[in-house]
Parts: structure tokens; C-alpha cells; sequence
């Protein structure tokens, strides 16, 4: 039975002391099929102009995707390691927050495919990516 406190408690730990710490990222809520995390979009995850970052975006992209892929597997007996991803930056943002909500396309055994979608606080579409990861043996 899916637990969303558990699942967000697991995520923020498992945060610290990385980039997703270093970004601001937080996870703030889940569910069966999706992971939804906020980034605050200040100078730190900025490019030159002022702008977010993709890189940044693809970070938050990469973090919620591969966070997510950890509510289909055995973290005792499996690992998760993304394998792909690809965005499209479709407007910018200088300041808020960002959220990306990560939504499972196709769940097999070895292979997790997921699209995340990156709004601002309006629902504005940021960025669109697609994450896959895939599902290893612990060692």
C-alpha cells in the first residue's frame, strides 16, 4: 500500500547533503503513479542573463524522475540510475518557483520511462522532459 508521507519523508532524506539540497529542491507531494518537487529560481540555479538555467531544470527533472522510479522497486535489492533524458526549454523564468511533476509512461521491470512536466505558480509550462531510467540488482 502506497504510503505519500513515507514516500516524502524517504525523498527529502535522501536529499541531503547532494545536489538536490545545493538546488532547494523539496518534495511536496505524491501519489500511486507521480512525484511532484519544488525549486525556488533565484541567482543561484541562474545563467548569465538572469535567467533559470536548463541545466537546472534538467536537474529538477532528473532528481523527481529518478526519485519517483524508487516507488516501483525494493531500495534493499534494487537501484535506479537514469540512463536518458531530454528537455525542451519552452519559457523562461527569472524568480519564483519551479515545480516538476513527474508522471510514469511505462513501468516494465528493468526499464522506467517517465514524462515531467516543469510549471511556474501560474501552470505556465517552463520545460518538458522525458527521463529514463533503468532498474539495477543492489550490489
Amino acid at each position: 500500500m502506497f504510503d505519500k508521507e513515507k514516500m516524502l519523508k524517504l525523498c527529502n532524506e535522501w536529499s541531503k547533503n547532494t545536489l538536490m539540497q545545493t538546488l532547494e529542491i523539496e518534495y511536496i507531494d505524491a501519489g500511486e503513479d507521480f512525484l511532484v518537487a519544488t525549486m525556488p529560481v533565484n541567482p543561484r540555479v541562474h545563467q548569465p542573463m538572469g535567467l533559470l538555467h536548463g541545466g537546472a531544470s534538467v536537474a529538477l527533472a532528473e532528481s523527481v524522475g529518478s526519485a519517483a522510479s524508487l516507488m516501483f522497486v525494493n531500495p534493499e535489492k534494487q537501484e535506479v540510475r537514469g540512463i536518458e533524458i531530454s528537455a525542451n526549454h519552452l519559457r523562461s523564468k527569472k524568480e519564483g518557483i519551479v515545480t516538476g511533476t513527474a508522471r510514469i509512461i511505462h513501468k516494465g521491470r528493468s526499464v522506467h520511462l517517465w514524462e515531467i512536466r516543469i510549471v511556474d505558480e501560474e501552470d505556465r509550462l517552463i520545460c518538458l522532459c522525458k527521463l529514463t531510467n533503468m532498474v539495477l540488482p543492489r550490489r
